[in-house]
């Protein structure tokens, strides 16, 4: 017979990070959501206007 290896729990790594309460709050604070659409925006923007050039 062939004795297979016992698994061990799970390492600390193997778990996804969880965020911390400011990341929580700017992931939630519409404010700063609206901020960064129009920053992303601007950014693609910037892309598609170079391109046609």
């Amino acid at each position: 017979m062939i004795d297979k290896p016992t698994p061990k729990g799970y390492k600390e790594e193997d778990y996804p990070p969880v965020p911390t309460g400011l990341n929580k709050f700017f992931r939630t604070f519409w404010p700063w959501q609206m901020i960064r659409f129009v920053v992303l925006n601007l950014k693609v923007m910037k892309i598609v206007i170079g391109g046609h050039s």
